[in-house]
């Protein structure tokens, strides 16, 4: 893995990270947090974890991303009002994160196996892919068809539920 990056890819992460944080727009807290998963989805590709990458951008920036937009939606939730900030809070919360990486720092400079390279990985066996795609549709295809179901179920309640009816 290139160094570069895996230092673009952890910078992506940890500023929309705090974007998800610091926005007052649920909205744009939502998508920020979207940016993210992609981010941490590019450090499982660049350490050969080609599936848990995929799984990551399909299921939590594809899947659960969508009904938290959805969510966010149908409520019509409106940005924050805007309130002073409390700089005696504020403060306190700095000292407690500077604390807390300052020990950090002292915990990890004393370990000898931090100090030491990772190992680099085996080659994998198998294709994982493969056989999670066999596993799921030999062995536990009606459970995987009824979820699938329960979804479009449930889709479709919130569909009904949330129509509002004309005057």
């Amino acid at each position: 893995m290139s160094p570069v990056f895996f230092w673009i890819a952890s910078a992506l992460m940890l500023v929309f990270g705090a974007a998800v944080i610091i926005n007052r727009n649920p909205v744009a807290s939502a998508l920020s947090l979207v940016v993210s998963f992609l981010g941490l989805a590019a450090l499982f590709m660049s350490l050969d974890a080609f599936f848990i990458g995929i799984i990551q951008v399909l299921v939590y920036a594809g899947a659960v991303m969508v009904l938290f937009l959805f969510i966010i939606m149908l409520l019509d939730l409106r940005a924050e009002e805007r309130r002073r900030i409390n700089f005696v809070a504020f403060a306190g919360g700095v000292v407690v994160a500077l604390i807390f990486f300052g020990q950090l720092y002292l915990v990890i400079g004393h370990l000898r196996q931090a100090k030491l390279p990772f190992p680099a990985l085996a080659a994998a066996q198998s294709d994982d892919v493969h056989s999670v795609g066999l596993l799921l549709f030999a062995n536990y295809n009606l459970p995987f068809q009824i979820i699938g179901v329960l979804i479009l179920v449930a889709t479709i309640g919130v569909v009904v539920l949330s129509k509002r009816e004309l005057p």
